[in-house]
This record gives C-alpha cells, structure tokens and sequence, in this order.
C-alpha cells in the first residue's frame, strides 16, 4: 500500500475562458470508480447542450484504476491531458470533467492539450487538496475509570478518536501510523498502569 496519496479538498467547479471558448472544470473526491461514473452522468446531464464533456479519474492509491475521455474532442487533445494532470500532482480517488461551450475559435491540438489539461490544473489549485495518510487501525480496551483521562489525552496529543463504546469497559478506536505502534504501546502502559489493552486491526487512510 501507498504510504499516503493527495485527493480533491471538495467538490466544486472552475471556470476559465480560451479564445472565447468556456472550460468548466468540475472536480470531486470519487472513492470508487462507479461513484466517478455516477458523477459524470451527472455533469453530462447539467450540460447536456455543452459542445463536449470530456473526463478522467484515477481510483485507487496506488492509480490502479485510470480512465480518460474526449468526448469528441480529436483523440489525445482533451482526457488524456486532464488525466495526466491528475497523476503529475499525485491526485488518486478524484475525477474531473470538463464542460467546453464552444466559442467560434479553433484552438489546434497543443491548445486544446493546454486548455483542457490546465482546465484541471487550475480547478485543483482554486479547490484545493488533501493529502490522506496510511495508519493502522487500533483498539483501546481500559477501565471506566481511566477511560475519560485516556480520551483526553489522546486528542491532546492530536490522535484521532474514531469510535467510543461503553460496556463492562470502554473500547476506543483510533488509527495508529505503522512506525508509532510501538512507542504507542509504552505511553498506554505508562497512561494507565499497564492495565489497558491494545488490539491492532486492519489498514486504512485518514487525513494527514
């Protein structure tokens, strides 16, 4: 698994003009390549008088999943740069679309290249990214009586507490990166006298 990777801060949409032709680039986080699909059927049917709505998303933290379209566009000229842009800023579980309304001007192959691959570019830098690390996740089984000051502490030292249940002892979640497990280990010894358990889990990604 990758370590970390960078995502779209939120959706939304950004708009810029080339020689009187509008680019609207919209941009999303897409954890699935169906919720990417499901997100241009969308776009496509908001612009369904729109000249061409081409696309590219990449699913997957290590980009397994990779997809481009031009819509009409001559071939290579629209999705593959926007997807190349994706991947040039380490961009994974996001997909762009690109709305162009033609404006009277042909653009040729290098300006349909700029314009649709800085289309993405922009919209990233006007949204913004996330980048979201790889942690392990943990179980923290301690008694009711030390379990206030333990919840304390861990959002102190900027752990995030994922789940909290209460039963004969209070279980918390929280997500641990790989190289901290150990000394994590030693300060819940230390927190609580050595009398609260940890249980690792599986791996998942959070944000940094």
């Amino acid at each position: 698994m990758q370590d970390e990777y960078r995502t779209v801060a939120r959706p939304g949409v950004h708009e810029t003009e080339v020689n009187r032709s509008r680019f609207l680039c919209a941009l999303a986080p897409a954890a699935t390549e169906q919720e990417a699909q499901a997100f241009i059927a969308r776009i496509r049917r908001e612009h369904t008088d729109a000249t061409h709505n081409c696309f590219a998303y990449v699913i997957g933290a290590d980009a397994a999943i990779q997809k481009a379209s031009d819509d009409g566009e001559p071939g290579g000229t629209a999705g593959v740069p926007m997807l190349q842009m994706l991947l040039r800023r380490d961009i994974r579980y996001a997909v762009a679309v690109v709305t162009r309304y033609y404006g009277g001007v042909k653009l040729g192959a290098g300006g349909l290249i700029r314009a649709y691959g800085g289309s993405v570019g922009e919209a990233l830098d006007t949204l913004g990214t996330i980048t979201r690390r790889r942690f392990r996740l943990a179980t923290v089984t301690v008694d009711h009586q030390r379990a206030g000051k333990v919840q304390n502490d861990l959002r102190a030292t900027g752990r995030e507490v994922r789940d909290v249940r209460y039963g004969e002892e209070v279980t918390i979640e929280i997500g641990l990166p790989d190289a901290e497990v150990d000394a994590f280990r030693g300060w819940l010894a230390d927190a609580t006298a050595g009398t609260a358990g940890l249980e690792l889990g599986g791996e998942a990604y959070g944000d940094a």
